[in-house]
């Protein structure tokens, strides 16, 4: 099979496949670092280039990944009220409780806005806050209807974009059947047109958001290490999102991007022990820089981190 010039093939240690298309700024090809993910995609975030892909068209579980489509969902409804009051009902939160779920810690009875549910959604990796606007924007006569309205929107969202080989059976990534697919292809394509919508990457690159007392959080922290906010400023320089994941079927997830000298890349690693690290890596080699930071954020994802597990 010809291949386009710049691309490399490169065999890693496990057998697979590793596709590589040096960065435009590299003066010669160079191969993309290795990484420990079982997938991985790493694309140009302006023009959608692949840059470097691992298994990028097998299905795996993502987890809390899912999240960035249940916020795309919400956020492309026509005519959109951002202010909208939600009251939260005691049964997102016996969800919680029952699956063992990431929560937004959201009160019984509080009624946060639309906008405060995206942010307990996104940045802590609320499934409280994901059922809220699931059964608020899912249409029917009950919650179990309007849910899996809403997964059903999920679903038309995705062969609308042309994400093949996603299906969702969840609003949140706590999948019912195991059925809930996706590939690191389908979500650098999600998380492309996701991140054009100014709402969306405002609220993916925020470290912190007040929960205005609608949780017994006072402020929701972001749980992707690469944003959080250190004494030095951000963990990762340039980083502007996008989202963890983690579960048992899918290991540990993550979507990123960031923004240096006015090049964006995007880039996708599904059931990665080392995600963070090998996120700076993809990072480095596409931007042309080195942080030097991997060592720091890999040793905090293996600690306990409150109100932050997804």
């Amino acid at each position: 099979m010809r291949r386009a010039r710049g691309a490399v093939a490169v065999t890693v240690a496990t057998g697979a496949l590793l596709v590589v298309s040096a960065p435009a700024s590299s003066a010669a090809a160079t191969a993309a670092p290795p990484t420990t993910a079982a997938g991985m995609m790493l694309i140009d975030g302006t023009t959608g280039t692949t840059l470097a892909s691992k298994s990028p068209d097998t299905r795996r579980q993502g987890a809390s990944t899912t999240k960035i489509m249940t916020a795309t969902v919400v956020l492309r409804t026509p005519g959109l009220d951002l202010n909208k009051k939600v009251t939260v009902k005691q049964e997102y939160l016996d969800y919680v409780v029952r699956e063992g779920a990431s929560s937004a810690h959201l009160k019984a009875g509080a009624t946060p806005t639309v906008r405060q549910l995206l942010y307990g959604l996104m940045l802590p990796s609320g499934c409280d806050a994901a059922y809220a606007l699931a059964d608020t924007f899912g249409k029917g006569t009950t919650s179990a209807a309007r849910t899996a309205d809403f997964i059903a929107q999920m679903n038309a969202k995705a062969k609308a974009l042309g994400m093949s080989k996603t299906v969702y059976d969840s609003f949140d990534g706590i999948s019912p059947t195991g059925n809930n697919l996706t590939t690191p292809r389908d979500l650098a394509k999600l998380t492309k047109y996701a991140m054009k919508g100014a709402n969306f990457s405002k609220i993916v690159k925020a470290t912190t958001y007040s929960t205005g007392g609608t949780s017994t959080d006072a402020a929701w922290g972001n749980s992707n290490l690469l944003i959080r906010e250190r004494p030095t400023g951000y963990a990762y320089p340039g980083a502007i999102g996008v989202k963890t994941g983690t579960g048992t079927a899918a290991g540990k997830c993550l979507v990123f991007s960031a923004t240096r000298d006015g090049k964006t890349v995007i880039g996708v690693v599904l059931n990665d022990e080392e995600r963070y690290a090998d996120a700076m890596k993809l990072m480095d080699w596409s931007l042309g820089a080195s942080t030097g930071s991997g060592a720091a954020i890999q040793r905090s994802d293996t600690e306990p981190v409150p109100d932050v597990l997804d």
